[in-house]
């Protein structure tokens, strides 16, 4: 990993050998000796190429731990590789750290991308550390394979398509209540540690989205909420939707958290860092994708269908619409 020159060189020759062993598994990374890595084409094969970072009070709170800050850092790149139906091959680690951190907080956070970078077949090429005197910023550059002209788009959407998300809605947005207040009044603590986790450790579904090519239309990462992400979807296809509120699923937790008037329905959609998928798929192709979900374990859930139009339409049991005050997660 090259470094920039405000930071003493022997600090970064550490830093380097906290991060070399992550590279070892690809010959191409050259063990990080190197200023670039070499990715040799596949063939019959395109690259997918996806960046997303992390700022520390942000998208983080600076005191998670370490290897939970890496491992969230690496999830939320491979949910959006997920998202276009790539296979994982490697990454880019570019990290702005403030001057107090230490040698054991970086060796936790190799030891968490360590972690799932043998969960999810993922290899470390190369990066770059700086010093920073403002927050911890994190960012990381993901890349996969899909078979030629065959990536998963956001534009795909058809008017008739069934509308999926896999998982359940709302979790990680409850999981930041948490978080930040140290629990939701009246939810049992079971309950709560499983949301804060939903938070922490998103769960992208990078092996069910591979075996999705082939029978979806288009498809997104639920990182802004439901109803922002379906938003994208909609407006990049030129086409509406109509969502059913009663079948968005959710877990226990969340169903707990509703009924105690913790959060409205529209807070579950409109809340961030849930990681699943949404995907628009035609009706031909139901029985297909049930039977993938039980060959997977995944949970998938029809919520709604594409139509003419624009925008979209939330309706509760009566067929009465909801409206949102705020659609989806602000970052500015």
């Amino acid at each position: 990993m090259s470094h920039n020159a405000d930071h003493p060189s022997d600090e970064f020759a550490l830093i380097a050998g906290v991060f070399a062993p992550l590279a070892k598994a690809d010959p191409n990374s050259f063990g990080l000796t190197d200023d670039a890595a070499v990715i040799a084409p596949l063939a019959g094969k395109d690259l997918v190429v996806t960046a997303d970072m992390m700022v520390a009070g942000v998208h983080f709170f600076a005191d998670d731990a370490p290897d939970m800050i890496a491992r969230k850092l690496m999830r939320v790149n491979l949910s959006d590789l997920a998202a276009k139906g790539a296979a994982p091959h490697g990454y880019i680690l570019t990290i702005a750290l403030p001057r107090g951190v230490t040698m054991p907080w970086l060796r936790d956070f190799a030891a968490g991308l360590a972690q799932d970078q043998a969960e999810f077949g993922i290899n470390l090429l190369g990066g770059d550390t700086t010093a920073t005197d403002g927050p911890m910023c994190l960012s990381l550059t993901a890349m996969g394979w899909t078979p030629h002209g065959q990536m998963v788009r956001r534009a795909g959407a058809q008017i008739g398509d069934d509308i999926y998300v896999t998982g359940t809605i709302g979790d990680a947005a409850l999981g930041l209540i948490v978080r930040r207040d140290g629990a939701i009044p009246g939810l049992s603590s079971t309950h709560a540690e499983f949301l804060l986790a939903r938070y922490l450790l998103p769960q992208p579904r990078n092996r069910l989205a591979q075996e999705l090519a082939g029978l979806i239309h288009a498809a997104i990462d639920i990182s802004d909420g439901l109803a922002a992400d379906l938003g994208h979807v909609v407006q990049t296809s030129a086409v509406g939707a109509e969502i059913q509120l009663s079948k968005i699923p959710l877990s226990d937790g969340a169903a707990a958290a509703l009924d105690l008037r913790a959060v409205s329905i529209a807070d579950l959609i409109s809340g961030g860092d849930d990681y699943e998928l949404l995907f628009t798929a035609p009706s031909s192709n139901r029985p297909l994708l049930a039977a993938l979900g039980r060959t997977t374990g995944d949970k998938i859930t029809r919520i709604g269908r594409i139509v003419l139009g624009k925008g979209v339409v939330f309706a509760d049991q009566k067929g009465q619409s909801i409206s949102l005050k705020r659609p989806g997660y602000r970052h500015f």
